[in-house]
C-alpha cells in the first residue's frame, strides 16, 4: 500500500499533518508566492473578533534567543470586512480554512462560532481561549469551570468542528483539557505561546510597550513537547500540537508523544516556504521507517 499523508481528527479529515498556525500566516495570502499551499492540511486563520481590533501599541515584536515574543493584541479586521473581503481568497488555495474565533467576553465568542456556522467552506473553528497579551484573555484558558462553560455554549451554537486552543500558562493543562472535552470540543490544539518578557537594560525599558509578551519558536519545543504529551494522556480527543516545529523530525516527536497533526508558526518568518520542505522530509522519513501513514506512529512512546 503506499504512502498516504491524510489524517483524520475526529469529525475532521486533512490531506496532510501540518497546518499554519494562527497568527503566523495572515491568511494565506502572505505564503501563497513561495509554495503550493496544498502542502497544508489547513490554513488557520489569524484571530477573527465581531469588531474591527487595532491591537496593542508598537513595538509589538522583540527577537530573543531561539525564538521570539510578541504581543500584538489580536489585530484584525472584524467579522463582516473578514467574510466580505479575506475568507473567499482564504477558501481559493486548495487546501481547507480554519477560522480562529476570539470575543472580547463570552457572549461574543457565541455569537461567532453562530454566525461562523452559517458561512460556507470553513472546515472546523480554532477557539482563542488562551491568548496572553490582551487584557483578561487567560479567563477562559485558566478557570477550568470557565472553559467547560464556553466550549459548551460555542457546541450548541456550531455543527462546525470545534478547536479548542490551550494555554500552557496554566497549573496543570489536563485539567483545563478534559474540561475542554467535557463541554463538547472536538479537537484540542496545544499550546498557545508562553508568556515572557525582554529588556534593554542599557535604557531600562521594555522590548515590548505592553512589557510581556508571547514566546514562541524552538526555544519553547521541548515545553510544548511535555504539553502535548500530558493533554493527550489526560483526555481522548485528537491533539493538534504547537510549539517550535521547524522540521519533519519535530512534527514526528509530536506525533509519538500523541498528537495527530501539527501546526508550524514561527518559523515560518524564517523560511517562508518550508511547508514543501517539511512536507517533502516526512513522506521520505515515513518510507524509510516502512510506516504507510502517519497515523500509525500517534501516541506510540515507549514509557
Amino acid at each position: 500500500m503506499p504512502l498516504s499523508l491524510n489524517v483524520k481528527l475526529g469529525p475532521l479529515e486533512l490531506a496532510t499533518p501540518l497546518l499554519t498556525a494562527s497568527g503566523c500566516a495572515g491568511y494565506g495570502k502572505e505564503l501563497d508566492q513561495y509554495q503550493d499551499l496544498s502542502c497544508f492540511g489547513a490554513i488557520v486563520g489569524k484571530s477573527i473578533s465581531r469588531e474591527p481590533r487595532l491591537g496593542n501599541p508598537y513595538p509589538r515584536t522583540a527577537e530573543v534567543a531561539a525564538g521570539m515574543l510578541n504581543a500584538i493584541g489580536l489585530q484584525n479586521e472584524g467579522f463582516d470586512s473578514f467574510i466580505k473581503s479575506t475568507l473567499p481568497k482564504m477558501r481559493s488555495f486548495g487546501t481547507k480554512a480554519i477560522v480562529n474565533v476570539v470575543g472580547h467576553d463570552f457572549d461574543e465568542y457565541v455569537w461567532l462560532c453562530r454566525h461562523f456556522d452559517a458561512e460556507q467552506g470553513i472546515a472546523a473553528l480554532e477557539l482563542n481561549l488562551s491568548c496572553p497579551n490582551v487584557k483578561g484573555g487567560m479567563k477562559f484558558a485558566t478557570d477550568a469551570g470557565e472553559c467547560e462553560r464556553l466550549v459548551r455554549a460555542c457546541r450548541d451554537a456550531t455543527k462546525l468542528p470545534l478547536i479548542a486552543k490551550l494555554s500552557p500558562n496554566v497549573t496543570s493543562i489536563s485539567e483545563i483539557a478534559r474540561a475542554a472535552e467535557r463541554g463538547g470540543a472536538d479537537i484540542l490544539s496545544a499550546v498557545n505561546t508562553f508568556v515572557g518578557m525582554s529588556v534593554d537594560w542599557r535604557r531600562k525599558e521594555p522590548r515590548l510597550a505592553n512589557v510581556t509578551g508571547g514566546m514562541s519558536g524552538p526555544a519553547i519545543k521541548p515545553l510544548a513537547l511535555r504539553c502535548v504529551y500530558e493533554v493527550a494522556r489526560a483526555t481522548r480527543l485528537p491533539v493538534i500540537a504547537i510549539g517550535g516545529i521547524s522540521s519533519a523530525d519535530d512534527l514526528l516527536e509530536f506525533m509519538v508523544v500523541g498528537a495527530g497533526a501539527c501546526q508550524v508558526g514561527t518559523y515560518l518568518f524564517v523560511e517562508p516556504d518550508c511547508g514543501a520542505t517539511i512536507i517533502a522530509d516526512l513522506k521520505k522519513k515515513l518510507i524509510e521507517a516502512g510506516v504507510q501513514s502517519p497515523s500509525e506512529i500517534v501516541g506510540t512512546l515507549k514509557v
